[in-house]
């Protein structure tokens, strides 16, 4: 089977969320034996050189990179919001990506199209008239679902009416660029019943995260001095806002009652602005070279989201090393973990704070939630057991 996989940005290196994702989308395929190609946007917000990519890897995937500009312009939203477009949409099309498809589409044939989020849906009428492959798009996120709820984070005012007019725009064309596919992939259950809902009539199934469990670090809960930490990108702008909000209305309590508990904060972008406020004992440590080293070598996750979509790959990734994570009940979306089983959930100022506390009070009871954690991804996030159900769907 030949499978052509579209994207939004490069899946390497993985080192965050998006990528991620579709890095192991791409191992699946791979340990199906399906011959894979993969052209995806080279963007100013994530850009990769092919000279820096493995020549293994770049065999294996016969990896392309189109070069985007996804910087706002104001001409084109201007455009987009007198036409009544979507501006998340309008910047992700491109002449120079649609001619080299039209190439690849027509010098070789191949069964299956993936498309790798609804950033690259605008290339389904093209796939249309230069190949008779199925077409299945994998939904990381119900994406409109992301900006209606940074929306209602927003307080009353002209922001809040636009974040709200980009989501609806969004939504419509979300939903009509998925009824235009052969079938929908998503990350979790909760997106499938959501897309169900909204009356789409081709198939939507679930096809969960998977990580090879085979060759993950030995599980570390705790590390011996106990810490707090976050590994996220900050060019999201959930992460960005949920971390925010921790830092200004739970941090300044926790060090209150623990003074000598640390927090690390890893991940892309981090905002300048951050260590000039010079939050006691918050080490600003910026991207880190090796993100399961950085887990390992931490104690506990903590994953504050408002808002956001899909499934967080940083949670699932933490569990799986026998880390306890302190989450939001939206952070926790899409994932089927119990609290205080396998994950701790806090909605509130005051139910991080409990979280955290009972994290240093209760040494016993959150290595065994870590334990929990790591058996719950072994069960149902293995990386093998999902690619001979990927088999069965694509081959169906």
């Amino acid at each position: 089977m030949r499978i052509l996989q579209l994207c939004n940005k490069s899946p390497y290196p993985p080192v965050e969320g998006g990528p991620i994702a579709m890095h192991a989308l791409s191992r699946m395929f791979l340990k199906n034996n399906y011959k894979l190609k993969i052209l995806a946007f080279n963007s100013n917000k994530q850009c990769v050189s092919l000279a820096d990519v493995p020549e293994e890897y770049k065999k294996e995937t016969a990896i392309e990179l189109i070069d985007i500009d996804l910087k706002i312009k104001p001409l084109q939203a201007i455009y987009c919001l007198l036409t009544n477009r979507s501006l998340h949409i309008q910047r992700f099309i491109s002449k120079k990506f649609s001619v080299r498809l039209k190439e690849i589409l027509t010098t070789s044939d191949y069964d299956v199209v993936c498309l790798e989020s609804l950033y690259v849906a605008p290339y389904i009428s093209l796939i249309r008239k230069y190949s008779n492959a199925k077409i299945f798009l994998r939904a990381h996120n119900v994406e409109h679902k992301i900006w209606e709820r940074i929306g209602e984070q927003t307080k009353p005012s002209f922001k809040k009416y636009y974040l709200r007019l980009l989501a609806n725009q969004l939504k419509r064309y979300e939903l009509n660029a998925l009824q235009k596919t052969d079938a929908v992939f998503t990350i979790s259950a909760v997106d499938q019943t959501y897309f169900a809902a909204q009356g789409l009539t081709i198939p939507i199934r679930t096809l969960a995260f998977g990580i090879d469990t085979d060759k993950l670090p030995t599980i570390s809960c705790l590390t011996t001095e106990i810490n707090l930490f976050s590994l996220a990108s900050m060019n999201w702008i959930p992460n960005l806002e949920g971390l925010q909000w921790f830092l200004e209305n739970v941090w300044m309590k926790v060090h209150a009652v623990h003074p000598q508990l640390k927090l690390r904060l890893a991940g892309r972008n981090m905002p300048e602005t951050w260590a000039k406020k010079n939050y006691p004992q918050v080490e600003i440590v910026g991207e880190v070279a090796d993100a399961y080293e950085f887990m390992q070598s931490n104690g506990v996750l903590i994953v504050p989201l408002f808002s956001g979509s899909g499934i967080r790959i940083k949670i699932i990734e933490a569990m799986s090393l026998g880390k306890v994570v302190i989450t939001t009940s939206i952070g926790l979306e899409g994932i089927d973990a119990v609290d205080k089983q396998h994950v701790l959930i806090a909605d509130t100022a005051e139910d991080f704070v409990k979280a955290i506390d009972f994290c240093l009070t209760h040494p016993q009871q959150i290595t065994a939630i870590g334990e929990n954690a790591a058996a719950y991804v072994r069960t149902h996030h293995n990386e093998r057991i999902i690619a001979e159900q990927l088999k069965q769907w694509i081959e169906k």
